[in-house]
């Protein structure tokens, strides 16, 4: 059976203080991310979904840190899946409101120290281990 391929966006997000930002979605922390609209760029996507998973606001988008695949089932459309997904640096001021975007099931946005995502990425998945380790902060 033939995969279907499906792009993804998202971002390694820090503050002035040096700080990564993680969500904690369905038992395991993460990185926001989401699904390519159509018609957007791949920069587009990420910012937007960002936006969306977590309440910030004006953005500032670095350079491509890489590109991360998954493999998947998808139960609603019966179909095995690979995820691409492309991972941005982000930066954002300090004083911004989080807000988790709970109909993607996002229980808790935080921002942490690079100790402290260490920890996190014991109950993460390997694609974040990897990029995170990739982008240096771990």
């Amino acid at each position: 059976m033939q995969k279907h391929v499906i792009i993804a966006a998202g971002g390694l997000v820090t503050n002035e203080s040096g700080y990564l930002l993680m969500i904690f979605r369905r038992g395991f922390w993460d990185l926001p991310k989401g699904k390519l609209d159509e018609g957007e760029s791949i920069e587009q996507c990420a910012i937007r979904e960002v936006e969306e998973e977590t309440g910030l606001s004006n953005i500032d988008l670095g350079k491509l840190i890489g590109i991360t695949f998954h493999d998947y089932f998808d139960k609603w459309t019966n179909q095995n899946v690979t995820k691409e997904t492309h991972w941005f640096e982000m930066h954002v001021s300090n004083n911004q409101q989080l807000i988790p975007q709970t109909e993607e099931d996002i229980e808790k946005i935080e921002w942490v120290n690079s100790s402290i995502a260490k920890k996190y990425l014991q109950d993460s998945y390997t694609n974040i281990v990897d990029i995170m380790k990739k982008s240096g902060y771990v």
